[in-house]
């Protein structure tokens, strides 16, 4: 005759899970979904962010590259395209950035439409430059610091 395993509280487990392992097991799920479900949250707003770090990060370089190699180079900003061209020690690049709504300079003021041409010289810029961003009602500004060189970007909301 076959024999049956039966545990030892005398409970068979042919079939089924346990309360123990249900709990477990939802344990788990929620503990993931805790951890993955806030990184949804701001899904929006990351091309904007990615944006601004682009933007960032091509102000730094184009800075940087000037004050070491002691070589002046271009960035263009042509609002109504909505397009950035830089020509660093790498050659002309272009890309575009749909959420560019304006650049402010010290001696110009806010520029929203035309087009921009700034140069990067031995000692940096010559003065601030501020890049301002907006998606729906978000907006976000990278501020270039002609002294110091360092770029902030900055959430306005």
């Amino acid at each position: 005759m076959a024999r049956m395993r039966i545990s030892r509280t005398g409970i068979c487990s042919k079939h089924g899970f346990t309360l123990l392992e249900l709990i477990v097991v939802l344990f788990i799920i929620s503990l993931v979904a805790a951890v993955v479900l806030p990184s949804f949250a701001g899904f929006g707003d990351s091309k904007l962010k990615s944006e601004a770090r682009e933007i960032a990060s091509i102000l730094r370089y184009m800075n940087d590259s000037a004050v070491s190699r002691k070589e002046t180079f271009l960035i263009k900003f042509n609002l109504d395209e909505g397009t950035v061209y830089w020509m660093g020690p790498d050659g002309g690049k272009t890309r575009s950035f749909n959420d560019i709504t304006g650049v402010t300079l010290q001696s110009k003021g806010k520029v929203s439409e035309g087009e921009i041409t700034l140069f990067f010289g031995p000692f940096g810029i010559q003065e601030n430059l501020s890049v301002h961003m907006s998606k729906g009602d978000k907006e976000m500004t990278v501020t270039l610091n002609h002294l110091s060189g360092r770029v902030k970007i900055k959430d306005e909301g």
